[in-house]
């Protein structure tokens, strides 16, 4: 197709203006915003090895559970800040039907599909370019038939720092087939600053009026329910125990945050914004971080009341989620 003949070419290009390819490719790339924040990013999995933000007393914190250099991105089994997909979070069964087709993806979590199956997103060494101090843009194709997928799929993800210490990721793909897609940065965040202190201390809020139930192979039920009443209740704010892997349904308003999240102890404050329709919480591991994904709902594929997640040719799928961060 047409878009995969132009990505080709400009990879062939710089190829050429970089020495034929010759040189060791870089292992780590780093941007950095006027209002001191930085991000490094490694391009095994696009992953987000750190992000040093300022902290109550000037100094800066590392606030993501990332992985040390690039030999350890590689051995990565925990999912530490990388790009996952094709499909984010679980698919029932790995299968789905589209267009009249039963799709068998590779299953990776017992019977189930997790993050894209067992060579995903975060398997593949991704192109990064920087574009300047403050930017840089991650590239990868994945091919017809990974993992299980139909078509060819071609995605970017333009990763920025803002002077308002906000780092913006805005992801963009393009399929030659009828596919599924729900690609998410599986962001582990602790606010003290990695290995630190314990997430438990966090508090957290959700604008979050529903979320949906899941089964005991955490897969969801099809229900959608409110969360007044019950310990999914985030919407005034409150200490995150590690009890949680479940998928929130956002309010959806753009003038509000998704989440907010503060440490008292730093003085971090942490507001995400998003325009996908929900929030996967997991707080298992509270010496690690807590993990907030912003994506569609899991196994949306086989739950036709869901946010759809297909992607067709002729579509462009876009993504934008911020991550902003103040003190007080």
């Amino acid at each position: 197709m047409r878009i995969f003949k132009i990505f080709s070419v400009a990879a062939a290009l710089l190829l050429m203006f970089t020495g034929c390819g010759k040189d060791k490719p870089k292992e780590t790339f780093t941007i950095r915003g006027e209002g001191g924040m930085t991000a490094t990013f490694c391009p095994y999995g696009g992953r987000l090895m750190s992000l040093e933000v300022p902290s109550r007393d000037s100094t800066l914190k590392n606030v993501v559970w990332g992985c040390a250099d690039a030999a350890e991105c590689a051995l990565d089994k925990d999912y530490r800040q990388p790009i996952v997909g094709r499909y984010g979070n679980r698919i029932a069964g790995g299968r789905f039907d589209l267009d009249g087709y039963t799709w068998q993806l590779s299953v990776n979590e017992g019977g189930n599909h997790l993050h894209g199956g067992k060579a995903g997103f975060d398997k593949h060494e991704w192109t990064i370019q920087p574009l300047s101090d403050c930017s840089l843009l991650m590239t990868r194709i994945s091919p017809d038939g990974e993992e299980g997928y139909p078509g060819n799929l071609e995605i970017s993800v333009l990763c920025t720092l803002t002077d308002g210490n906000d780092l913006v990721l805005q992801y963009t793909a393009v399929t030659d087939a009828p596919t599924v897609l729900n690609p998410t940065l599986h962001a582990w965040f602790n606010l003290h600053g990695n290995g630190e202190g314990l997430t438990t201390t966090h508090m957290l809020k959700i604008n979050a009026d529903l979320y949906t139930p899941v089964d005991g192979e955490l897969i969801p039920t099809g229900e959608i329910a409110p969360v007044e009443g019950t310990p999914f209740d985030f919407r005034e704010g409150q200490m995150v125990t590690p009890e949680f892997d479940h998928n929130f349904v956002l309010r959806g308003k753009p003038s509000e945050p998704a989440l907010e999240l503060y440490e008292p102890s730093t003085g971090i404050l942490m507001k995400v914004y998003t325009d996908q329709p929900g929030l996967q919480m997991y707080s298992g591991r509270p010496d690690c971080g807590l993990v907030l994904e912003t994506q569609h709902f899991p196994d949306s594929p086989n739950h036709p009341e869901f946010p759809s997640t297909v992607l067709r040719p002729g579509e462009t799928y876009t993504q934008t989620t911020i991550y902003h961060f103040e003190t007080k």
